[in-house]
């Protein structure tokens, strides 16, 4: 059954998702509108309608990795409500789309600078990735290898693309002239990875049943009053779980400058929970010493059709100099060495 409460700003901008719910066993009392969702107030507490562009079988897993979450007591993790067939998704055959009902949790996304709020988050991250772990769930086994040999194929080609382009503009001119040092640590690196995984890494994977939550930024991260609260789990994929640690390490040591006193700080609370190996840390620093950033300056230009390019790009290139040197002082704090000096 749906009331709605017209007191609300409400699902009158998307009556039809609306409609949805009605293939669930709620008593939905009012919805309103979310950021790009529905939020649902049901006899169940607090829900969120969100369309869903995966696949059906990945929602499967999705679903069953969850309860096994919240079965082991990991904190607060976000649970699907399955529709009256049992399915975690539900197509509605009039917009083409699928959609997802799930719970919701009320609370502030993590404070990116906050060193404890990312601490416990560190920490919420470590007992999940000692919990997800699954051998049997199909998922997607992602190849860091072969990203990066992608990555490195794309800035060369843009690099000679430069170089034999007539007329340059000031950021084309710019862009060149980095191009070469970035190109290099991009091309140590991806080697170093190379050494790194001729134990074949994803049948390493597959056997360890290794799952990553895909996603694990601080938007995803919710400071409730009970606790951290993880949530949108929708990216789940096979990978070494250093690839979470690594995205929310990276963006909190962007917002931070790079403090290696601070990353220390996130890492101890990670491991808290769930130590890291030799092999992890090596990961790690892989992870970090790639010229990511760079590349996505790249790819944004490559992209572009090279037409006309914003003048914010020609202050990311030159932030991320800065930025560069404060990323490799911190390599070599934390991990002992900078990149491109193996």
């Amino acid at each position: 059954m749906i009331v709605y409460d017209l007191n609300w700003e409400v699902c009158r901008v998307n009556d039809r998702a609306v409609s949805i719910l009605e293939q669930y066993e709620l008593e939905v009392l009012r919805t309103w509108k979310g950021r790009g969702a529905i939020l649902c107030e049901t006899n169940l507490g607090t829900c969120i309608l969100k369309e869903y562009s995966g696949r059906k079988e990945k929602a499967v897993s999705q679903d069953a990795i969850l309860k096994n979450l919240k079965a082991a007591g990991i904190g607060q993790v976000e649970q699907i409500i399955l529709n009256k067939e049992g399915d975690p998704v539900t197509f509605k055959e009039q917009d083409g789309i699928f959609y997802m009902v799930k719970t919701y949790f009320t609370g502030n996304e993590c404070n990116i600078w906050d060193v404890e709020d990312c601490k416990k988050a560190a920490g919420l991250l470590g007992r999940i990735h000692g919990q997800i772990v699954n051998k049997e769930l199909e998922l997607p086994v992602f190849h860091l290898l072969e990203e990066y040999d992608r990555h490195n194929k794309e800035i060369k080609r843009v690099k000679k693309f430069l170089k034999q382009k007539g007329q340059k503009s000031v950021f084309e001119r710019f862009l060149l002239q980095q191009i070469d040092t970035f190109y290099e640590q991009a091309l140590a690196v991806t080697e170093q990875l190379r050494i790194l995984e001729k134990q074949n890494s994803e049948q390493d994977i597959l056997s360890k049943g290794f799952i990553c939550h895909g996603d694990y930024q601080y938007h995803n991260i919710l400071v409730t009053e009970e606790g951290m609260a993880a949530i949108n789990f929708e990216r789940l994929i096979r990978d070494y779980p250093i690839r979470d640690l690594y995205l929310f390490l990276r963006k909190f040591l962007e917002k931070n400058n790079w403090s290696d006193d601070m990353g220390r700080n996130i890492i101890a609370a990670y491991q808290t929970e769930q130590p890291l190996s030799e092999q992890d840390m090596k990961q790690l620093y892989i992870r970090f010493a790639y010229p990511e950033k760079f590349w996505k300056i790249v790819n944004f230009y490559d992209n572009s059709r090279k037409v006309w390019i914003p003048e914010k790009n020609m202050e990311k290139l030159s932030r991320l100099l800065d930025q560069d040197q404060e990323k490799r002082l911190f390599l070599k704090q934390v991990f002992g060495r900078a990149p491109v000096s193996f």
